[in-house]
């Protein structure tokens, strides 16, 4: 048996992570000097709540090896015989690379074992990885093979597109996504950068003034960009303002010829401390080509 594990950046709705058995690592949050787990001890809303009082930035922390090893142990007793982890990119945690720990760590306590683990560097945040995580649900439910899994994850992870652009560039700015200067300039006209992924990490591809003409570039992009034959669903991310979210998914369904299932999910506490308050989000499959 499979099963397939994540850290909790991958901001998947409980519902889905359920589904389809996901086991999940949590990231470590400090907020105002007192610890919670991603999604556990605290939640998003409670969180964004919080987020305009806060005086300092909360802090984040990767999941420990022995938070993984223990996914990979209870699985073991559970029956299952292979484990994909599909972790938050490393370029910007270090939970792909606790994950890693955590593999080694299993095989060297049973160094007879043929239990297989494959950890994945997913290149992307948030419900970019979810994305890959979900696909992964799904094509296993079609009968993929570990290894296919693995081949599909470590093929195709490149293709997953990111849309992110937020209202506020405060948190951005302090958790070193764009520098100051540009924030100030940024908030003085209503320019909403948009970021996307390259190579590992989060970089501005667009900026455009106002939610309007950011709405229009996602639709635009996502038309052009978009690969019909992987692309079966979408996954629309939000902080702290859903609504936005559904005028996205309206306009999406509306101007573009994309006719599979969406998905609208919130972003978590670790995820939600960098974007900040007014985030929106957007992930499917490119083209190769593009």
């Amino acid at each position: 048996m499979i099963k397939i594990m994540a850290d909790s950046t991958c901001d998947l709705s409980q519902e889905v992570l359920e589904q389809f058995n996901i086991g999940v690592a949590p990231l470590n949050i400090e907020i105002e000097g007192a610890n919670y787990r991603d999604k556990i001890d605290i939640t998003s809303d409670q969180f964004f709540e919080r987020l305009p009082n806060m005086k300092e930035l909360p802090k984040t922390g990767a999941p420990s090896p022995d938070t993984y090893l223990s996914i990979i142990e209870e699985g073991v007793a559970a029956g299952y015989t292979e484990f994909l982890c599909i972790c938050m990119s490393s370029g910007t945690s270090a939970s792909y690379q606790t994950a890693v720990i955590a593999k080694d760590t299993f095989y060297e306590k049973h160094e007879e074992s043929d239990i297989k683990i494959h950890v994945v560097d997913s290149w992307s945040m948030s419900h970019g990885s979810g994305w890959l995580i979900l696909k992964s649900a799904q094509l296993l439910e079609e009968g993929y093979t570990f290894e296919e899994l693995v081949a599909f994850n470590e093929t195709h992870k490149k293709q997953v597109k990111h849309f992110l652009c937020v209202d506020d560039l405060h948190n951005l700015t302090k958790s070193g996504r764009i520098s100051n200067t540009g924030a100030f300039i940024g908030s003085l006209l209503k320019v909403k950068p948009i970021m996307s992924m390259k190579d590992t990490k989060g970089a501005i591809v667009a900026k455009v003034r106002g939610t309007n003409k950011a709405l229009k570039y996602y639709v635009d992009e996502f038309q052009k960009r978009y690969d019909p034959e992987w692309t079966n669903f979408i996954i629309i991310g939000y902080s702290n303002d859903k609504r936005i979210a559904d005028e996205l998914l309206e306009k999406i369904k509306l101007q573009t010829d994309f006719e599979g299932k969406s998905y609208i999910m919130q972003m978590g506490v670790a995820v939600g401390t960098h974007v900040g308050l007014g985030g929106l989000s957007l992930f499917f499959m490119e083209k190769e080509t593009v």
